[in-house]
């Protein structure tokens, strides 16, 4: 039998996005998430930041649309990387976390927004991603 008939009979493999060491460093260095989005607009871990600290000042719109942005980000990166639209993202693999919680973010927001249908389809989606990141992400 092939690899690629096994392969396929578990699922689809995990998608692993690549790391951010740059925006990883500047963060440490405590260089502010407004500032660094501008040089580095496709980082879905940037745009999550600045939702979260949206939502934690009560602006909520804010973090709605912050987190729409990292989560469309996160999408492409996704496919740049592999992903077909299904299959696991996992919360272990640090670079996946930015696109994860902008896709926490989003449902957060989405429900706050009274949106009709995105919180439940959000909620699905980020089970679906990894069912363990709901939790990590809310532990903080």
């Amino acid at each position: 039998m092939s690899d690629e008939f096994r392969r396929n009979l578990l699922g689809p493999d995990a998608t692993l996005l690549p790391a951010e060491t740059e925006v990883y460093a500047q963060l440490e260095a405590g260089q502010e998430a407004l500032d660094l989005v501008e040089k580095h607009p496709t980082s879905s871990l940037l745009w999550a930041v600045l939702a979260e600290e949206a939502w934690s000042e009560g602006r909520t719109v804010d973090s709605y649309a912050y987190s729409r942005v990292g989560y469309h980000r996160g999408l492409d990166s996704l496919r740049r990387n592999g992903w077909r639209g299904v299959g696991p993202i996992p919360w272990e693999h640090e670079p996946n976390r930015g696109f994860l919680r902008a896709l926490y973010s989003l449902g957060r927001a989405s429900a706050a927004i009274s949106e009709a249908e995105e919180p439940e389809r959000i909620e699905k989606f980020l089970n679906d991603s990894d069912p363990s990141a709901k939790a990590a992400i809310e532990a903080g």
